[in-house]
């Protein structure tokens, strides 16, 4: 459990380092968002003893921890808008690129997960 914790708060790292870099857009810091909500939702679960679907979806994985903790799901649902960043941030696309402004709040997103999985697992 606490590996997940470690590898979302590196994600988060990660992803702040990258918001501060001049970059021409901003995607690898929305991945690293949603990796760390990811990670940080899979912690909950193999506290546990929930085997953590292979799944990016951050609404399916909290509804998972809804039955672990009722009422995370509400609580976080805004961290849903970070799944299309699991898979499509990581390729390039010609859509439009995500900003640094947008990105942040990616990563405010991600960071709200993190706080309040460890509330859960007790400051883990």
């Amino acid at each position: 459990m606490r590996a997940w914790i470690v590898s979302a708060e590196n994600d988060l790292a990660t992803g702040r380092a990258a918001l501060e870099a001049a970059m021409p857009s901003y995607e690898t810091v929305s991945f690293h968002a949603q990796q760390a909500a990811e990670k940080a939702i899979k912690a909950l679960l193999v506290k546990h003893q929930v085997e953590p679907p292979k799944t990016h979806d951050i609404g399916a994985l909290l509804t998972l921890t809804d039955r672990l903790a009722p009422g995370t799901a509400r609580t976080l649902e805004a961290a849903e808008a970070l799944n299309r960043h699991a898979v499509d941030s990581r390729y390039p696309s010609p859509g439009e690129s995500i900003g640094r402004e947008e990105a942040g709040r990616d990563l405010d997103l991600g960071a709200q997960v993190l706080r309040h999985m460890r509330a859960l697992l007790g400051g883990s």
